[in-house]
């Protein structure tokens, strides 16, 4: 059995609104929805998952879409650039379909691939990569959007930190990540548990102000591990390093940790398990209203005051 930390399970952001949200996403970017719930703690307001067929870890990016909460501003102690993999070749295909809904794309290349970089309708920094690693996770296709295009899932995912070294130390003893690569003020760390979704690169800059963690930033990111008994194992190993860390919490899909690091960071360890098609058939995926059992009671209610999405 392997009790190592698989890459990235999920990305969760904060949006504006959530049929802008939800419109650019799977219509612009063609990924799924694979479920429509609501926020635990508010459930006044959507929670969305999107990724592939079957929200695979290491696909899923999330959203709390707080209607009106404004702009935030990406800063130091935050997951500043979220890293989609793009397949080879694919690139001139993006960068023509987001200036048609007129995103403004940039080109670069980071560590020696070839990417493109925009924001989405809130701001969130967003980049396709052409991963040098054969990248074999099966796509969700649109009309649109075909296999030699579209999105494979995650990538990397970049920190911005004040200081790099503390979290370059979590993510090595705790979680297993090496570090691969260092250019100037970038650091690229990888787990070798797993050859996709695999990559944490940060960006070391004490002068950047803190992030205000509003639309178009990240929220936390969530590493991966095969089920809760290995979870527990890893709540252990954090506590054992004196940073504070909540008990395990069922969040219906997946069991969660979650713990700051020194860096300010929120960061969670969610399991395989249960998945997604738990309460839906995969058919079906993110076509109904998914509510937490203890709201399933106030279903009318709840679904009065969600924001209208057609």
């Amino acid at each position: 059995m392997d009790n190592r930390i698989l890459g990235l399970h999920h990305i969760t952001a904060i949006a504006d609104n959530a049929k802008r949200n939800l419109d650019f996403y799977t219509q612009v970017l063609g990924v799924r929805l694979v479920k429509k719930t609501v926020n635990f703690d508010d459930p006044g307001t959507y929670h969305f998952y999107f990724g592939n067929e079957n929200g695979t870890p290491g696909t899923i990016l999330t959203f709390f879409p707080w209607e009106g909460i404004g702009q935030g501003t990406n800063g130091s102690g935050m997951a500043t650039h979220i890293g989609y993999s793009a397949p080879k070749n694919s690139l001139e295909f993006w960068k023509n379909r987001l200036n048609g809904f007129n995103v403004n794309v940039e080109e670069g290349e980071l560590f020696g691939e070839k990417m493109i970089s925009f924001k989405d309708p809130d701001g969130l920094q967003l980049q396709f990569i052409e991963s040098s690693n054969d990248d074999n996770r099966k796509v969700w296709t649109t009309d649109d959007i075909k296999d030699e295009n579209a999105l494979k899932g995650f990538h990397n995912v970049t920190l911005t930190l004040k200081k790099a070294e503390p979290t370059i130390k979590v993510l090595t003893d705790i979680l297993g990540y090496d570090l691969q690569k260092q250019e100037a003020d970038r650091y690229r760390l990888a787990t070798n548990a797993i050859d996709t979704a695999n990559i944490i690169d940060i960006i070391e800059n004490d002068k950047m102000p803190a992030g205000r963690n509003a639309a178009g930033t990240n929220h936390h990111i969530a590493f991966r591990v095969k089920d809760d008994n290995i979870l527990m194992e890893y709540r252990e190993k954090v506590l054992s390093t004196g940073l504070n860390i909540t008990p395990k919490i069922n969040r219906d899909y997946f069991y969660s940790l979650y713990f700051r690091e020194p860096g300010g960071v929120l960061f969670e360890i969610a399991t395989d398990n249960p998945g997604f098609t738990v309460d839906e058939d995969l058919a079906e995926l993110g076509e109904n209203l998914k509510l937490p059992a203890q709201y399933e009671g106030m279903r009318d209610k709840i679904e009065g005051v969600l924001p209208k999405l057609s």
